[in-house]
């Protein structure tokens, strides 16, 4: 008599899936891929599976990146912040800064905007919040975290397309070989940097901007 035991689940039998297998496996595509290149086509594929399989537990790719964005979300703890208004505002954009810049394809799904994971919304109250408590509207405390975010989004951005590129290898970026062509008598001041502009751009002044962001918004607003 043939032995009765459960066969093993075959590729697209959701019995061998669960939301947080999906999660792991699409963690892993963004990781090494992009976010540009997720799709439940794809990820069937990483989990020798069908995308029908995974309908059965998450219901498209948008409730596949909130649940992805809420998990990264509530990992990074919440710290304690300062209770003057203009040095809690700041630390919780530096908090901000942090989270975004541990997980690049974060960045690349929040750069479009369309996006909102309810379990980092206690940092967008803060600094709601402080700029309120530093004498700001509600309507300019909003204007001042969305400039915020467009510099933090803005800067990181950068920061990881340059990392992407310096990964790559090739030659000299085009903008070294651009600095290079430049002429004392038609850009004096850039000449003058000479090799320098690549040391000088591309240092990690995020706290600098950030503090004269905040600053110019506090100074605008009053």
């Amino acid at each position: 008599m043939r032995d009765q035991k459960q066969q093993p689940a075959g590729p697209g039998r959701v019995g061998r899936l669960s939301r947080q297998t999906i999660l792991t496996a699409a963690q892993g595509v963004l990781r090494e891929e992009g976010a540009g290149n997720l799709s439940m086509r794809r990820l069937a594929k990483e989990l020798s599976s069908t995308p029908m399989a995974l309908y059965h537990h998450v219901r498209d790719k948008e409730e596949l990146l909130l649940l992805l964005l809420d998990a990264h979300a509530e990992a990074f703890p919440r710290p304690e912040l300062p209770e003057e208004p203009r040095e809690r505002l700041l630390a919780s954009a530096q908090v901000l800064h942090d989270i975004l810049a541990d997980c690049p394809w974060i960045v690349e799904v929040l750069a479009s905007d369309g996006f909102v994971s309810v379990s980092a919304m206690w940092l967008v109250e803060s600094m709601i919040d402080a700029a309120v408590g530093c004498g700001l509207t509600h309507e300019d405390a909003v204007y001042a975290y969305r400039v915020i975010w467009y510099y933090t989004i803005g800067e990181l951005t950068v920061r990881f397309n340059r990392e992407r590129a310096r990964g790559e290898g090739g030659g000299p970026p085009q903008r070294e070989r651009t600095m290079r062509v430049l002429t004392a008598e038609e850009y004096p001041q850039l000449a003058r940097l000479g090799g320098r502009w690549t040391e000088l751009a591309t240092a990690d002044n995020h706290r600098r901007g950030l503090e004269a962001v905040v600053d110019g918004l506090l100074r605008a607003a009053r």
